[in-house]
């Protein structure tokens, strides 16, 4: 968390925790993780909106406060040149840069990082050793993103995707002949989810994301993805032996029925 000049901690935090009380973002879950050890008291937010791939806005007395990224901020006029330098080295790092501002005054922001998991890189290398092709679609910003996919040796990324644009990514890849599964556990992911031939969502991850998706990831874990796999062509394999097994049989049966085998061996099934 950083502040601008003369803004307390406490007003930061006050306005950020009362802001993300109503929303389930991931984000927002980690702003409140961070806020509520502090003893800062939520301050009362009314009018709340959430802007889809933005942040939130809401009003604090007369004024309008806003949590989000930079795009939010931007469309409500407020000047980020003084942290420039600053955001992006955080993106830099792989951070996800989260700003609040209050009318036209940046009062601070947010450095918000998600720990890959032990397991990603290993379940990842296993997709791509199965003919998988992985590509990464995020609304944070290319900078932060990048900084991740190196770490994970992911070669396609899009990045600064907006929930109608994630579906068109996934529409895309469809229409070049690609079968594909989206991973996704945020509101944002929702459309591109149901777009998806296999929608997965991380048990982990908002409600929107898991009614939108066909699996369910208990776990939240990548890891989950190849389980789901090997148990789909399990699935698939036991169908197919089950539909060779039925046409052999009644291929049989019907000859049966019908009396072939009766002049020879005296055998006949009732129809």
């Amino acid at each position: 968390m950083q502040t601008a000049s003369g803004i307390a901690d406490q007003v930061l935090l006050g306005i950020a925790q009362g802001l993300e009380r109503n929303s389930e973002h991931p984000l927002a879950q980690a702003v409140r993780a961070y806020s509520i050890p502090q003893r800062v008291t939520a301050l009362v937010i009314t009018d709340f909106v959430s802007i889809t791939g933005e942040g939130v806005r809401g009003q604090l007395g007369s004024e309008t406060v806003r949590l989000g990224n930079q795009k939010l901020m931007a469309e409500a006029g407020n000047d980020l040149s003084a942290t420039a330098a600053e955001t992006e080295l955080m993106r830099g790092e792989g951070a996800t840069v989260l700003f609040v501002a209050r009318g036209t005054s940046l009062l601070g922001l947010f450095a918000v990082s998600d720990p890959i998991k032990a397991t990603t890189p290993a379940a990842l290398e296993a997709l791509r050793a199965r003919g998988l092709r992985i590509v990464m679609v995020t609304g944070d910003s290319r900078r932060t993103e990048e900084s991740i996919a190196r770490k994970l040796n992911i070669k396609d990324v899009e990045a600064d995707a907006l929930s109608a644009h994630k579906g068109e990514i996934i529409k895309r890849l469809q229409d070049n002949g690609a079968v594909v599964a989206m991973v996704g556990d945020g509101v944002n992911d929702a459309p591109g989810l149901a777009a998806a031939d296999v929608g997965i969502a991380m048990g982990t991850g908002t409600d929107v994301a898991i009614k939108s998706a066909g699996i369910t990831l208990v776990k939240g874990a990548l890891t989950g993805i190849l389980r789901a796999r090997a148990l789909s062509q399990a699935t698939m394999r036991n169908t197919r032996q089950n539909l060779v097994l039925a046409f052999v049989y009644n291929a049989i049966g019907i000859q049966s029925a019908a009396g072939a085998l009766y002049p020879v061996f005296g055998l006949l099934l009732s129809p």
